[in-house]
């Protein structure tokens, strides 16, 4: 019996686990989620620094106003802590370089009045004005990332800045295609009476590629048991398998089957929504196996519904579904109760509010559409579709504007 996209999602997610951990360079961390929190070993700034190229004064020295000081040297970025500046005096400071002792204030350069050798000051000055106190950033002992944070480069920076050179993330998951089909041969090769080309092993390696997984390429199986058994029984070390085509009722969709010979706990088959239908999903030697239909439509379609998440999950990350966003529609879009419907949708701003349009025919034999959307659209399982102006829950998949 067929399940709910919302049960298909959860029984997907209840059924993995973060992938084992690794010491990583920081420089092979991008998009990985870290596996253990991170603790700032020391306060930053280390010291009280400058924010501006001015000069560092004594706010004290000022306080009647009118006051001339005597510009006795400078500091500079990478000069040690601990210059004294004496009273009566400034200092020539650069962004970065520590703040005298003594000092509790820069005037930056822009705004400072100058005689012979001399600083003016006309009028009373703020103490703090462009000091960067230390630890005010990050203070030694604090909690700076917690466990599962995606290493984005803002974190990876702070990082480096901190002194990390390497952290401990979760594995990437290995994942094996495996495209199904007699009609099928590989991009490149010329084509025979009823042949198409296999769109999927590349969509999927690059799916998985941008989910942080490596992809791992069985290449063709064609449509016969003893070829799937032979193909599914000397899998390589992997975390999980995608398999496309071939889970359907007809009597060529073997791979159910021939999972089910190798000894597969299947735990849904067949999810109400469109496209997507007869997906499958199970465990065969305790490793995820994801059954997506052979449309290159529905299986990329079900990949970012289903299969992202919980590659995410099994990396370790904290967030592995997308947000959830409001839109008003510009189109009538019809549909039949019965299924939840994926609309492919360009998603963009107007007038300050977020809209959505489709992206063109959603007939799931029809790859362009995809070309075309940022977005994808949720119309309700037991509703008969929107009209323009409705809003509608979207899920934006690309960058937009």
């Amino acid at each position: 019996m067929a399940i709910t996209f919302e049960q298909a999602c959860r029984t997907i997610l209840d059924n993995l686990s973060a992938l084992d951990r690794e010491e990583c360079l920081l420089d092979d961390c991008y998009g990985r989620a870290l596996a253990q929190a991170v603790t700032a070993p020391r306060d930053m700034p280390l010291w009280h620094n400058s924010a501006m190229d001015g000069y560092a004064l004594r706010s004290g020295d000022c306080a009647g106003g009118d006051t001339s000081l005597k510009i006795n040297g400078c500091v500079l970025a990478g000069d040690a802590p601990g210059v004294e500046l004496e009273s009566g005096c400034a200092l020539r400071i650069m962004t970065g370089a520590p703040v005298p002792t003594g000092a509790d204030t820069i005037i930056p350069f822009e705004e400072a009045q100058l005689g012979e050798g001399v600083l003016l000051v006309q009028q009373p000055i703020k103490p703090g004005n462009h000091v960067r106190l230390r630890g005010e950033d990050v203070a030694a002992g604090d909690t700076v990332l917690s466990a599962g944070t995606r290493l984005r480069p803002q974190e990876i920076g702070m990082l480096a800045s901190l002194g990390f050179d390497r952290v401990s993330v979760h594995h990437r998951p290995r994942v094996a295609i495996l495209s199904t089909g007699d009609e099928l041969v590989a991009p490149g090769q010329a084509l025979q009476p009823g042949q198409i080309s296999d769109g999927n092993s590349a969509a999927m390696a690059a799916a998985l590629r941008e989910a942080g997984a490596v992809p791992i390429s069985l290449g063709i199986c064609k449509d016969n048991q003893d070829a799937l058994l032979r193909a599914l029984s000397a899998l390589p070390q992997i975390d999980a398998l995608i398999t496309s085509a071939g889970i359907s009722a007809g009597e060529r969709d073997l791979v159910r089957p021939v999972l089910e010979e190798l000894g597969w706990q299947e735990l849904f088959w067949k999810v109400k929504v469109k496209p997507g239908y007869p997906t499958a999903f199970g465990l065969l030697d305790e490793k995820p196996v994801f059954c997506l239909p052979g449309n290159p439509v529905s299986a990329l379609m079900i990949f970012e519904q289903m299969v992202r998440p919980a590659l995410l999950k099994m990396s370790g990350h904290q967030e592995v579904m997308p947000p959830m966003l409001k839109a008003v529609i510009k189109d009538d879009i019809t549909k039949k109760p019965g299924r939840l419907g994926l609309i492919r949708v360009c998603v963009s701003f107007e007038e300050g509010r977020l809209v959505a349009c489709s992206a063109g025919v959603q007939q799931s034999g029809v790859l362009s559409t995809s070309l075309r959307a940022n977005g994808v659209a949720y119309l309700l399982e037991e509703s008969c579709g929107v009209e323009v102006g409705d809003v509608v829950e979207v899920r934006v998949m690309d960058e937009f504007v």
